[in-house]
């Protein structure tokens, strides 16, 4: 981990694209929580409940097609239209400063804890 930035790489047993990896994950409460699948720009991506604003386990595929049993397991800033608008605008009213929560502290480390135990939980499903 260096300046916020926390990924972990699964390999999954099947080939999976986000909709159908969030099918397969659903029902299974991981450490952070329930799985969620979010719009987010032009895309959907499966992300866990939020520690705060600038901390979230979300889980990405790990290929250019957007599919297969390669995935990449980060911390990231909160997604949805609301907390990207609030981190926008927290972000140009304070010069920056109110982003420096994702680059360390308690909910920082605590993400970056729960990346590798949803890395972890996704290899012991066996999917």
């Amino acid at each position: 981990m260096a300046l916020g930035i926390k990924q972990k790489k699964v390999v999954l047993k099947n080939s999976y694209n986000v909709q159908t990896l969030f099918e397969a994950i659903k029902d299974h409460e991981f450490t952070p929580g329930k799985p969620m699948l979010v719009d987010h720009a032009f895309t959907k991506v499966i992300c866990f409940p939020e520690v705060d604003r600038q901390n979230q386990v979300q889980l990405v595929p790990g290929g250019f097609k957007g599919e297969g049993p390669k995935w990449t397991v980060m911390k990231a800033e909160a997604i949805g239209k609301e907390n990207v608008m609030k981190n926008i605008a927290m972000g140009a009213l304070t010069n920056g400063w109110a982003n420096l929560g994702s680059l360390g502290g308690k909910n920082c480390k605590l993400c970056e804890q729960q990346v590798d135990e949803v890395a972890a939980e996704l290899e012991a499903m066996g999917i």
